[in-house]
């Protein structure tokens, strides 16, 4: 039976005194130093705690022993035997690599291990040694080898950490091995495990049987088996997701005791301008505008997130919020984060407020603010913000800027919420005295999952797309069937409709030998579609060179445009129904989703082609989600099973990413108990005043510093 890791006793405490505290920094572990501190830092690793709570990846089980005799060639697999001989050899094909090599038998038979440029690794083995290997098993010149396994010389002192048992395997930082990241990490926790304290209440310990914090780093870093492994994993996502709940929780108290306008609204206040739009809202839009005309008539500040596929009428639904706030006498604001998506909102507010107030006397005054208006520009639109000239102002970050005042601010509505941080989404509501606050999206995820991880947030879901939409054909090509792609973008210009080509980048690149954006326009304008109108557009062009070949486009005086990702939202041309997007596997599914959008706007059937190569197991996966589906709540799903919650909802995003090792769409179970536990305790201990959380209070300031004014004024 295989011996459990033998940990040192605990130092006396006047040795204990010399040893670093859990937040001492990185480089004072002995071995360590500036330089590997450095390269740990860039992993996220900067003090002792972080590399405690630095998880692995995966495991790999190297506990049971084969057969030397019977190992199968091309299979990973752990033996253990006696070196039999051990010598450097010449390195044949391959001229100045040194190649260091042992033989090991277990009766059944032998096999070599062999390593390439370590002849250091001479002095580690002696003949008559008993040996743990862990490796890949190849065939060479008909012999059996590892080529550069794990390995282990068995002693009696301590047990192994890489062969023989359980292994953890981790997201390497730059320098580091895995025999030198578990070494390291086994050594902090051998000095560190009985300092621990305990963050979760032993009543909520005990009320889901989840283990204490120091078991826990110990099992989920070296377990013995797979139960002690699946224990410590369930403690720790209920942590995470615990310490995620709590300033979602105090952030939604905070805002039910300030005092916000209560506006004088209903449902038939929307009655008018709905008759006079060109179209006819769907059951869903009236839904969510029924839930956000409660929120304007209560005293309390709304702070609802309104999500919905790409294209379902979110700007429709928050354009009459805004109209109700008009009619009160406030002003609102639309917050976007690009300049091509604020033009988009500018021209379509404009229209959809031209067709239906051409028999009131009073139209309601829309203005632009953006970073690149002229300082002219910039300046008569921030004085007649603040004079009130201007009802409805659409901006960008620009808005956020300290000179920018509203006359009397009362709706603020953010589109494509996760292109903006936490920070930044709390500044604009300042500029007004407790304004409603509508949030949208486009990255839509299922409604158990959205109250839970939006929980300071009320939810309204727009769940149907408008009538009379085409449906949209997705498929994917590989690299060499390119000019089937650009022949149907040809056959489709012939009935009059356009296309979009999208490329991840706007300069070439040799090192990626990604076709770009630039070079790309120059070939389609000259060769591939000579006898096409062909223009192109990126983010960093001048806008008014954005705004010209947008318009021109939307005017269907081109044919082909050709972009980079600038155009993932802002852009809606009924008569586009082709989109062929180039090197797909660059994209994240999410950002495809978006762009895909794009198209399908109109009647007729649009289409999307991915021209890529897929070669990496996430790549795979995200194309094949891709074509497989068009609903937006499918395709959020497979994302966040593919990227994890982290990448999934960005790093700025309420401090997703700081989720490591729980994964909200398998364990919503446990998402949720630990939301109600969490809601308990602030019930209990709304400040965290009681010492018995001052553990759980240090955490929170750690892993979300940006909420810790929720939680000394709750």
């Amino acid at each position: 039976m295989r011996a459990p890791i033998a940990f040192r006793k605990y130092p006396s405490m006047r040795s204990a005194k010399m040893i670093p505290a859990l937040n001492s920094p990185v480089q004072y572990v002995k071995g360590i130093g500036p330089k590997r501190a450095q390269d740990l830092g860039r992993a996220g690793i900067h003090i002792l705690e972080d590399l405690l709570y630095y998880f692995p990846k995966r495991y790999e089980d190297r506990s049971q022993f084969k057969p030397i005799g019977s190992v199968d060639i091309g299979a990973a697999v752990t033996v253990k035997g006696e070196v039999l001989s051990k010598k450097g050899r010449p390195a044949y094909l391959r001229r100045g690599i040194d190649i260091f090599e042992i033989a090991v038998a277990d009766g059944t038979g032998r096999i070599f291990a062999v390593w390439f440029n370590q002849p250091y690794l001479h002095r580690y083995f002696n003949v008559g040694d008993q040996v743990i290997l862990y490796g890949k098993v190849e065939l060479y010149r008909d012999r059996i080898q590892m080529p550069s396994p794990d390995f282990e010389i068995i002693e009696d002192k301590e047990a192994s950490l890489d062969v023989g048992r359980i292994v953890p395997i981790y997201r390497l930082p730059q320098g580091f091995s895995q025999r030198v990241l578990r070494k390291l990490i086994r050594s902090v926790l051998e000095t560190q495990i009985s300092r621990l304290q305990e963050l979760l209440p032993y009543d909520i310990r005990a009320r889901h049987s989840l283990l204490n914090i120091a078991k826990s780093l110990l099992n989920i870093h070296f377990p013995e088996n797979e139960e002690e492994r699946l224990c410590a994993y369930q403690r720790l996502a209920f942590e995470e997701f615990f310490l995620y709940q709590i300033p979602l929780i105090l952030r939604k108290l905070k805002r039910r005791d300030k005092a916000g306008i209560p506006f004088d609204v209903s449902e038939s206040s929307f009655g008018e301008f709905t008759k006079c739009l060109p179209f006819t809202l769907t059951d869903s839009q009236m839904k969510c505008l029924k839930e956000i005309a409660a929120d304007m008539r209560s005293p309390r500040p709304m702070q609802r997130l309104l999500q919905g596929d790409v294209g379902c009428g979110k700007t429709v639904v928050a354009l009459l919020a805004a109209l109700a706030a008009l009619a009160c006498g406030y002003q609102a604001v639309f917050m976007v984060p690009t300049e091509i998506l604020a033009q988009q909102h500018y021209e379509k507010i404009g229209q959809l407020l031209g067709s239906a107030q051409k028999k009131e006397k009073k139209k309601p005054r829309v203005g632009l603010l953006t970073g690149s208006l002229s300082v002219e520009e910039k300046k008569e639109a921030v004085l007649k913000i603040r004079s009130g000239e201007i009802d409805i102002v659409i901006g960008t970050h620009a808005l956020l800027e300290e000179g920018v005042a509203f006359h009397k601010l009362g709706l603020i509505v953010i589109d494509e919420q996760h292109k903006f941080g936490v920070s930044q989404r709390a500044l604009l509501p300042r500029k007004g005295a407790n304004p409603d606050c509508l949030i949208m999206t486009a990255t839509p995820i299922p409604r158990t999952l959205s109250l839970t991880l939006y929980g300071d947030l009320d939810l309204s879901t727009i769940t149907q797309m408008p009538a009379g939409r085409g449906r949209i054909m997705t498929q994917a090509l590989a690299i060499e069937e390119r000019p089937k792609a650009y022949d149907f973008v040809k056959e489709e210009v012939k009935k009059g409709r356009q296309a979009y080509l999208i490329y991840p980048l706007v300069e070439e690149s040799e090192k990626l030998e990604l076709r770009a954006a630039k070079s790309m326009y120059k070939e389609f304008k000259e060769e591939i579609f000579k006898d096409l109108r062909v223009g192109l557009v990126y983010g960093k062009m001048k806008r008014d060179e954005q705004e010209k070949t947008m318009k021109k486009f939307r005017d269907g005086k081109i044919d082909v445009l050709v972009a980079t990702t600038v155009l993932e939202v802002g852009i809606d041309v009924a008569n586009a129904t082709v989109m062929v997007i180039e090197h797909a596997e660059r994209f994240g599914l999410s950002q495809l989703h978006q762009m895909r959008g794009r198209i399908g706007r109109g009647v007729h059937e649009s289409h999307c082609l991915l021209v890529t190569d897929p070669k990496s197991e996430d790549a795979q996966a995200r194309v094949k989600a891709f074509v497989a589906t068009t609903d937006g709540f499918k395709i959020a799903e497979e994302d966040l099973k593919i990227r994890g919650p982290g990448e999934f909802f960005g790093e700025r995003q309420h401090g997703l990413a700081d989720l490591k090792i729980a994964d909200p769409l398998a364990q919503m179970h446990l998402l949720k108990a630990a939301r109600e536990d969490a809601h308990k305790l602030i019930e209990r201990d709304p400040k965290l005043a009681d010492p018995k959380h001052a553990e759980l209070k240090r955490q929170l300031y750690r892993r979300f510093p940006e909420f810790e004014r929720f939680i000394e004024v709750a």
